[in-house]
């Protein structure tokens, strides 16, 4: 992002035009995190399948102290299902399924179904070459609770977080030209969540035990997601996004039922959190309706938040 800027208020920022790269020789998947301002045309579909694996390597204390740590894999895979109802208008769904390798416990049961989401996305501006304008949208996300959560005999086999989250998402995109011609592709993402509370019982993905009775209130979160992809040719793209989120205080209420007295009560607060992320990756696509993307996410700093390195892989097609 900042290497655009630069070029932005260089004057040598208008490449030569018998070197300007068109959009048409531009193929693209799509960096590894920030989704796509631009809506499908009407009756045009994506469906784009990642598959991951979260290496955790760490915790980052209060003040924002890295302390290593051999830790677990937690293995899954999101799907994004969507659909141009209009030429602004897409819906989409997002399945997520999961299957955990925690250090010093067991692994899951069985892989198991994640929070599922859904979404809503409202284009309010295209691009058009030669406009300041970029595209932007509008989308409302619901995510609902079908992962197990509470009441788990395992708790590698919790894979959800019991809540209704609505967010709230402005999302943005711009193509920009570089002095030797070719294009870099930029995206700013910005979302806002919301959950509502979870009844909670016995051993939970909480941190509860068993015979635990109470709510959990899981704080707002908030994500800024800053990406760039650079066309090196028609087919091979370098991208990277650089994400910061933060997370409001998780509360736990309730009491043991197991224990008697004034130690029966639980009360837990987990504190806010925060971390940044760089997620590096490589595009190659097959053409302008399909393609790949090989990348990590990689904890750079946080506070309060376990650390990982996320290795991914996604195949994006369009219909």
């Amino acid at each position: 992002m900042l290497l655009a800027l630069a070029v932005l208020a260089s004057p040598m920022a208008v490449a030569d035009e018998a070197a300007r790269q068109s959009l048409t020789d531009a193929w693209w998947t799509g960096p590894l995190l920030a989704p796509n301002a631009s809506t499908f045309p009407a009756g045009h579909a994506l469906v784009e399948t990642y598959v991951f694996d979260v290496n955790s390597n760490g915790q980052f204390d209060p003040s924002g102290r890295h302390a290593p740590a051999a830790g677990g894999h937690e293995l899954g895979s999101l799907t994004y299902l969507i659909y141009g109802l209009t030429d602004r208008l897409s819906v989409g769904l997002l399945p997520r399924f999961f299957f955990d390798e925690p250090p010093g416990a067991p692994n899951s049961s069985s892989p198991g179904v994640g929070d599922l989401g859904a979404q809503l996305q409202l284009g309010l501006t295209s691009f058009h070459e030669g406009s300041l304008v970029p595209a932007t949208a509008v989308v409302l996300g619901e995510t609902f609770p079908t992962g197990r959560y509470d009441g788990l005999a395992n708790a590698a086999d919790g894979f959800g977080a019991g809540v209704y989250s609505t967010s709230l998402s402005w999302y943005s995109q711009d193509y920009l030209w570089l002095p030797n011609g070719r294009i870099l592709r930029v995206r700013l993402d910005l979302t806002y969540a919301v959950s509502s509370s979870a009844s909670l019982r016995d051993q939970s993905v909480y941190g509860t035990a068993g015979g635990f009775r109470g709510r959990a209130y899981p704080g707002d979160s908030f994500t800024a997601d800053a990406a760039a992809e650079y066309s090196v040719t028609r087919q091979w793209v370098l991208a990277s996004d650089l994400v910061w989120v933060h997370n409001s205080s998780t509360r736990v209420a309730g009491a043991n039922i197991m224990t008697a007295g004034p130690e029966a009560s639980v009360s837990l607060e987990s504190g806010s959190s925060e971390y940044f992320a760089v997620a590096p990756a490589v595009e190659y696509n097959f053409s302008s309706r399909v393609g790949v993307i090989f990348g990590a996410r990689i904890f750079v700093a946080g506070r309060n938040t376990g650390s990982s390195v996320t290795t991914a892989a996604a195949i994006n097609m369009v219909f």
